[in-house]
């Protein structure tokens, strides 16, 4: 036999990912497929191309909650297709191996703790700003066994309706869906921009790296949408920083490409809502591994449950 390994899946609301790891935390393969009603089958597929004598266990990041008894996921507001999937039942019948399911976030969390930027940290909080908002805490170089659905916390009295069914949610003001409704909503209100010449016209199209395109060519609007989301991130991080007071906030998503509008102004609203001395900007640090942080996390959570 080789080197360890394991198999990571990260399922996240827009794509599917699948990686071979090395039991150092090296990605070795990787597939990308978009997330649909075939995903289970795609995993499987998935798996079964990467599966090798040397594979030990399968690790599977979800956005959602976890049953910590059946560990199937119990709710997600963005994946309802493996709501009640007995993805653990399924995938270690047809492959002979050990499987663990976890949420997203907590599966990051662990990446960056066990490969990437908290490694060296005591505790640190863990975001993934991407389609949704997920987190995971860790606490004297622990995970803390919790759900940390850290996008539905409430930074809002009277915001918009988020998936999950309550009012003003982090993720609905600050992730990538949220900040693609608002830039609707003003281009339907009539709000002028450059975003109506793109995606061939049709407003409906336009993705969140688009937005951050055109505010880096000066496109009013969409600055102010990224330092408008950027500002409901910068309340959650507050909030964060006074109930946990971590050492750090590692991010990580596709929203980090941003960074010099939407985090930057996050990082001001913070400082200014967080209690005297318990923040600074250098706390908000950019992952290492970023859109590898939950595939590297739960194929390494497979190893070390097995």
């Amino acid at each position: 036999m080789g080197k360890i390994k394991a198999i990571g899946v990260d399922i996240g609301g827009t794509n599917l990912r699948v990686a071979l790891v090395s039991g150092d935390g090296e990605v070795l393969e990787r597939v990308q497929l978009p997330t649909n009603e075939s995903l289970i089958a795609d995993i499987a597929d998935a798996i079964g191309d990467m599966n090798d004598d040397d594979v030990q266990g399968i690790g599977i990041a979800v956005a959602g909650i976890i049953d910590r008894t059946s560990k199937m996921v119990r709710f997600s507001p963005n994946l309802s297709v493996v709501e009640g999937a007995d993805l653990t039942g399924i995938l270690s019948d047809k492959f002979g191996l050990p499987v663990i399911v976890d949420n997203d976030a907590n599966c990051a969390a662990l990446g960056e703790k066990y490969a990437g930027a908290g490694n060296e940290l005591d505790s640190f909080i863990l975001l993934t700003l991407g389609t949704g908002i997920g987190g995971g805490v860790v606490i004297d170089k622990e995970l803390l066994n919790i759900p940390a659905e850290l996008g539905h916390i409430t930074v809002t009295h009277d915001g918009r309706q988020c998936t999950c069914g309550n009012h003003g949610c982090l993720e609905e003001h600050a992730a990538a869906k949220g900040i693609k409704v608002m830039v609707i909503n003003a281009l339907e209100s009539g709000e002028q921009s450059s975003l109506r010449d793109c995606c061939d016209g049709n407003i409906y199209r336009i993705t969140p790296k688009t937005i951050h395109e055109h505010a880096m060519e000066g496109d009013r609007l969409s600055r102010e949408i990224l330092r408008e989301a950027g500002r409901f991130l910068g309340v959650g991080l507050a909030s964060l920083t006074n109930i946990f007071q971590p050492q750090a906030f590692i991010l990580t998503g596709g929203l980090t490409n941003a960074w010099n509008i939407y985090v930057e102004e996050a990082i001001k609203e913070a400082d200014k809502r967080s209690l005297r001395g318990l923040f600074n900007k250098d706390m908000v640090i950019r992952s290492e591994i970023r859109e590898d942080a939950g595939l590297i996390g739960a194929a390494l959570h497979s190893l070390r449950s097995s």
